[in-house]
């Protein structure tokens, strides 16, 4: 971690609906993979998936990719958790002094 870099930190809850295999999916940080995972568990049933990132100050977008057509993904109670951060909007935040 350099000096100009903020240490911060973005939660969400993640639902998932899906038929057959459990869907895989991917967490993207502008184009840096953050995580893979399957998502196996129930119906009515979250994750809270985490996003810390150290970074210099600035916006940044975040997305969610999967390849399964019969995967729904729903994405709750976003919230900026830690550091010099602030939510734009679902899928933006932005590092740096508040």
């Amino acid at each position: 971690m350099n000096f100009n870099e903020k240490c911060c930190r973005v939660e969400f809850d993640l639902f998932c609906e899906f038929d057959g295999e459990p869907p895989r999916y991917r967490i993207y940080v502008g184009d840096e993979l953050f995580t893979e995972r399957n998502f196996k568990w129930p119906v009515n049933t979250y994750l809270t998936e985490i996003l810390q990132i150290d970074a210099p100050p600035g916006q940044y977008k975040w997305r969610l990719e999967s390849q399964s057509k019969s995967a729904k993904f729903e994405i709750r109670n976003i919230r900026a958790v830690q550091g010099p951060i602030k939510l734009i909007d679902d899928y933006t935040f932005k590092v740096g002094e508040l």
